[in-house]
């Protein structure tokens, strides 16, 4: 949630950010009065409070004649005190129900406007040409045995699938790929638990924007996180983190799921949108002064992934209208798929900020030693399942093989190449 000292000293900026965003500007109205009701509920409960401690003393020290008197009177504060208390209590649930409403502040340099609205940064690799009809992935994984949709459709229905041989192998080589490359850059690698509480869901901002995509185990009351930075974040929730050292950082791996509510009709075929896949998941923890320049250098990180597996991508700058809730700015990466003809969402990163944190109380100390509100940031390092069907794209051969990239050899047996009934080695072991 943001800082509800920027509503009370700010509040046009916090209106400018809904009206970049599409959103409500009367939610801010909302908050401040919600605010303003609950300053004065408390205040009420603390002088009531006070004249209950002095009429209780007050019984102590009256005379036999004074003593009913006096006990009434103490009597009656104490219903309007518990009536004061029980008040408080609704006023702070409406406070946080109107600050729960507002999203993240965006930042100053997010471009305007809405979906078709992204600034492109920069582009990076040739786009291939081919001298053959580009087939697409589930054609070129069906063919190697890589990829079964009519089977995870029947074990699991639509948007389901099942990756085998060379598929499966991808898979865990892209995601020791991705972990060894995090471990190298400092990250602490993570295998964070699919399903995580209401607390961590709604900390992280996807219970309200994101509650039609989102599974839950009702009879348990837990839910399936679509990103391993829902249980990363709520790792650390309720602590004081040491961040003298600088940003602490994670790399998760996780099982991710998603119910596609809104995606009817939308890449029906292959493995780019789908209900469940694994990734890995940069996520930092840091002082709020060091977000920005950490924003960057997990965008680097992503760049210098896609570029070991030899990916032509561009970088852009999500509109302010089309970024998450918890977002101030957001960076997505598209990366080639030959068979649409254009760039398409594969890894992104976000700068929370305060956001995050401030709903998980988060924390870390200051030069003097006083607790402040951390910043929280993510980073998609690898979406498995929608990288694969990019790298069979793009690697495509015209007799239906695909072109291993360097970095992904010493996982799938020191194959320079996939082939249709081509028989799997082992790993080679990474020195």
């Amino acid at each position: 949630m943001i800082d509800l000292r920027l509503v009370r000293e700010n509040p046009d900026v916090v209106r400018a950010s809904q009206r970049a965003r599409g959103a409500d500007e009367s939610r801010v109205d909302d908050l401040l009065a919600a605010d303003a009701a609950r300053r004065d509920a408390v205040s009420r409960a603390d002088g009531l409070r006070g004249m209950q401690k002095t009429a209780s003393q007050a019984v102590r020290g009256a005379s036999p004649e004074e003593r009913p008197a006096v006990l009434e009177r103490a009597k009656t504060l104490a219903a309007e005190v518990k009536e004061a208390e029980e008040l408080q209590k609704a006023a702070d649930a409406a406070l946080r129900e109107a600050h729960l409403k507002i999203p993240n502040v965006v930042h100053d340099d997010v471009p305007p406007g809405g979906e078709d609205d992204a600034v492109t940064l920069r582009t990076v690799g040739e786009v291939p040409t081919y001298d053959f009809e580009v087939r697409d992935h589930l054609e070129i994984g069906e063919a190697l045995g890589a990829i079964d949709m009519e089977r995870g459709a029947k074990v699991s229905g639509a948007r389901f699938y099942f990756l085998t041989g060379p598929g499966a192998l991808l898979e865990f080589a892209l995601a020791q790929l991705a972990i060894t490359r995090a471990v190298a850059a400092g990250f602490t690698p993570v295998v964070a638990p699919a399903l995580v509480k209401h607390e961590a869901m709604e900390g992280t901002g996807f219970t309200s924007e994101h509650d039609e995509e989102i599974y839950r185990v009702e009879r348990d009351d837990l839910y399936l996180v679509g990103t391993s930075e829902v249980a990363i974040a709520g790792m650390h929730m309720k602590e004081v983190l040491d961040l003298s050292a600088g940003p602490r950082r994670y790399a998760g791996w996780s099982s991710c799921f998603r119910r596609e509510a809104g995606s009817y009709g939308k890449d029906t075929r292959g493995i780019i949108r789908v209900h469940w896949f694994d990734k890995v998941e940069m996520f930092s923890f840091c002082r709020p002064e060091e977000a920005a320049a950490e924003h960057l250098r997990l965008l680097q990180w992503e760049e210098e992934f896609l570029q070991a597996i030899e990916l032509p991508y561009r970088v852009v700058d999500i509109a302010a209208g089309d970024l998450g809730t918890s977002a101030a700015r957001k960076f997505d990466i598209e990366a080639w798929f030959p068979s649409q003809g254009t760039y398409r969402e594969l890894t992104s990163t976000s700068d929370c900020t305060t956001f995050q944190a401030r709903r998980l109380n988060i924390r870390y100390r200051d030069d003097d030693g006083k607790p402040q509100t951390a910043a929280t940031l993510n980073g998609t390092l690898c979406a498995i399942a929608r990288t694969i069907a990019c790298l069979l794209e793009v690697h495509q051969r015209a007799d239906g093989s695909v072109h291993v990239p360097a970095a992904l050899r010493p996982w799938l047996g020191g194959h320079e190449v996939l082939t249709p009934g081509m028989s799997l080695v082992a790993p080679v072991p990474v020195t």
